[in-house]
Parts: C-alpha cells; sequence; structure tokens
C-alpha cells in the first residue's frame, strides 16, 4: 500500500494505491473516486456490539467499507468531511487514542475500537470517546485544520486544549482538568483540557470544530420575517 497526500494542509487528499487483492478498511462517505476495478464490501466490522460502540461512542460509521484491487495499482481517493490535513501512521505493534470523528481508514491488521476516557470529558463535551486503535499496518487519519505533529520526552508535560486534540500514543499519560477555576472554564472561552505527559508522539489540530460551531450558531438567523405588500 502507497499513500499520497494531495493538496494539504486545507483540503487534503489521501490517494491510495494498492497491490493485486490488497484490501483497505474506509470509513463510509470518505470515498471521493477509485478505479473501475476496484471491488468494495460493506460489513459490520468485528461484528455487530463493536461496530455498535464506534457508531454510537465513537461518532464513526456503523458499516465499514472494504475496497480490494483486483490489479496492481488500482487507486482510491480518500477525503475527510471537514475541510483539513490528512495524516499517514504506519503503527508497529502499538496502540493509539484517536479524535472521534478523525479516523479514515486502515490497512489489514490494525483494529479499531472506542476508550471510554472518564465523566469529566463526557460532561465536557468536547472529546467525550477516544478510538483506541492497535495493531501493525498503515492508519490514515484527518483533522480539522493543518496538523502540528508533537514528540514529548519522557516526563515531558504538554497541555492541550482537548477540542484541538487528534491523536497521541497510548504511551502518553493524560489528565482531562479544567484550564483554571470554574470561572475561567466558563467566562474565558477555553473548555477543558488535557495535560500529557511522556514519552510518546501526539497530534495537535489548528482548528477546533467546537470553536467554529461556538461562532457560527448565534450567526444563525432565529426566525424568518415574510414582508407582505398590499395594493
Amino acid at each position: 500500500m502507497q499513500v499520497e497526500i494531495l493538496y494539504r494542509p486545507s483540503y487534503s487528499v489521501a490517494k491510495v494505491s494498492l497491490d493485486v487483492n490488497e484490501e483497505i478498511q474506509v470509513e463510509g462517505g470518505a470515498m471521493v473516486g477509485m478505479s473501475p476495478n476496484m471491488q468494495m464490501e460493506t460489513h459490520a466490522r468485528g461484528g455487530i456490539l463493536k461496530s455498535l460502540s464506534r457508531a454510537v461512542l465513537g461518532s464513526e460509521s456503523f458499516f465499514i467499507n472494504t475496497y480490494t484491487a483486483e490489479k496492481q495499482g488500482d487507486e482510491i481517493l480518500l477525503a475527510p468531511a471537514l475541510p483539513g490535513d490528512v495524516a499517514v501512521l504506519e503503527m508497529r505493534n502499538q496502540t493509539l487514542l484517536v479524535q472521534s470523528g478523525a479516523y479514515i481508514a486502515s490497512s489489514e491488521g490494525v483494529d479499531v475500537n472506542t476508550k471510554w476516557t472518564g465523566a469529566k470529558t463526557f460532561f465536557g463535551k468536547e472529546g467525550a470517546i477516544m478510538l483506541k486503535i492497535s495493531g501493525t499496518g498503515t492508519l490514515i487519519i484527518s483533522s480539522y485544520g493543518a496538523i502540528h505533529p508533537m514528540t514529548l520526552a519522557s516526563g515531558e508535560k504538554y497541555v492541550v486544549d482537548t477540542g484541538h486534540l487528534v491523536s497521541f500514543d497510548e504511551s502518553v499519560d493524560y489528565h482531562i482538568k479544567k484550564v483554571a477555576g470554574w470561572k475561567s472554564t466558563l467566562l474565558s472561552g477555553e473548555g477543558l483540557v488535557a495535560e500529557l505527559t511522556g514519552p510518546g508522539k501526539i497530534n495537535i489540530q489548528s482548528r477546533s470544530q467546537q470553536a467554529f460551531l461556538g461562532w457560527l450558531i448565534p450567526q444563525l438567523p432565529t426566525q424568518t420575517t415574510y414582508v407582505s405588500s398590499s395594493k
């Protein structure tokens, strides 16, 4: 499997080229285009309960589409729903925690599940559930905005707004907390934050869906006024 990222970082597209009979599992709705020889099957990956967990808790599709190449070099174009970047992570018998909604696709050998990250995160609305992705293979994820990668040394700490956190290694310890006191949390415009402690790699996105919605929703009209004229 070869993956090339095009048009980054604002409207990135992943161009995936496959070997003969090679498969790729793709999130529903992520396919942009593909070779005419590509075969597709749709199934509840991992069984009904596991698929239901991903759909209800992880904001992912209940069904996963599996694309199989019939000939060498068959390709598929993949893109996320939101404008932003796409990253390719080569996993080597490891586990990552990934923001729900960031998963696009993965090769065979990569397992996608959900992980409960605690009541504080759930009631904070942002990052309530993380996808737990493990195994060996290629993982393709997306971000809202550009991806900013970082590597934390052992014991090194970094604080990230939960709405900007895309993924991190399982070796990274995390603690969800208020940015300051409740007054600052409610009035500053900042929500809950994740205090991350290395060692391990993390990926941060330059924009937040929650912040964008917080700006957009007040701009929407609340009612429509009709003006009629009489002769």
